[in-house]
């Protein structure tokens, strides 16, 4: 599919989500001014360390915990301030695959019940047409059909994680989020997962926004990344220019830590210092306590996600990414 032919299924501007700290404590600031964008029949994979705001962003987008500022753009339609009988009409185009899979299923039900769940919430059909619907999802999951009787239990985990994909597919939605879908497997059955989510990806022509700490998967599966740092997106890009030539400090130290990228032009680079407080983040870049190449006005001056012109002749051959860092000149200032 060509990306002028693609259309914008999410758009979101600006987004801030706190959560409220303990009494007398300022607030945590889990997610800070974050915009981005997801196309139908497009993956982009959001890839960060733990805490830097990729699960509460996911929560925010669907509505699951409250953003403070910004805008939620869905299929066309401002779902920001959505009450809940709007919301409900807007979900069955947005399903979510959490982490656990077995913290996702109902102990209590078999798995035709669990699966089924979201068409008779919906009022999708009669009885008959749902058991068929049930049915065709089992086999699009690879799952048999004698698994319908079964409950969560006496499954494996990555047959508890197509279980999941099946009941958030029930309602052919439009847009799927994967929260650290295959982070909770097993490595042997990570890549069937995968796999399989990637060619029901195409199959159903689905947008996917896919949030994962891996990047060797988030390189396998995406089309486009975005890369959280604290809270804030400090690159994106095509997946090519990210992993190939990633532009931002806070980048570089991802990549060079996957075992068999680094190579004689990439070497390791270890972050010193810690996790700065999210309740108090620095003044200036959010990265400028641990950047190996932090300059005066990094302390001072937070830079803005904007197109940079990059020092490689190659890289900006590719495609030039995004990234909120002062070691660039962003293109709009270059051409002046």
């Amino acid at each position: 599919m060509l990306e002028s032919a693609r259309m914008t299924l999410l758009e979101i501007e600006q987004l801030c989500t706190r959560y409220a700290g303990r009494t007398g404590e300022p607030a945590i600031q889990a997610v800070s001014d974050v915009s981005l964008t997801v196309n139908s029949g497009e993956v982009l994979g959001v890839v960060g360390e733990s805490g830097c705001g990729k699960s509460t962003l996911a929560r925010s987008i669907l509505r699951l915990c409250d953003s403070h500022s910004g805008n939620i753009h869905f299929n066309g339609r401002d779902i920001t301030n959505h009450n809940r009988r709007e919301l409900k009409a807007a979900r069955r185009d947005m399903q979510v695959i959490f982490q656990d899979p077995f913290g996702a299923l109902n102990p209590r039900h078999s798995v035709g019940t669990i699966i089924g769940e979201p068409l008779k919430v919906h009022g999708v059909g009669g009885p008959d047409e749902q058991q068929s619907r049930i049915r065709d999802l089992l086999n699009l999951v690879g799952l048999p059909e004698s698994a319908l009787t079964r409950m969560p239990h006496e499954f494996s985990g990555g047959q508890r994680q197509r279980i999941a994909i099946a009941r958030a597919l029930a309602l052919q939605p439009k847009l799927l989020i994967a929260d650290e879908a295959v982070s909770a497997l097993d490595v042997s059955i990570q890549s069937q997962i995968i796999n399989l989510l990637s060619d029901l990806q195409k199959k159903l022509g689905l947008g996917l926004l896919f949030i994962s700490h891996d990047l060797s998967v988030v390189r396998h599966i995406s089309d486009r990344i975005v890369v959280m740092y604290l809270g804030h997106v400090v690159e994106s890009g095509s997946t090519e220019s990210v992993i190939q030539y990633p532009q931002h400090p806070y980048t570089r130290a991802l990549m060079s830590a996957v075992p068999g990228w680094a190579d004689d032009s990439r070497q390791r680079i270890v972050l010193q210092g810690e996790l700065p407080d999210p309740s108090n983040p620095p003044s200036g870049c959010v990265f400028s306590t641990r950047c190996p190449d932090v300059m005066k006005q990094c302390l001072t001056h937070k830079p803005g996600l904007e197109l940079r012109r990059t020092h490689s002749a190659v890289a900006s051959a590719i495609k030039t990414s995004c990234n909120a860092c002062h070691l660039y000149a962003s293109v709009a200032e270059a051409q002046r």
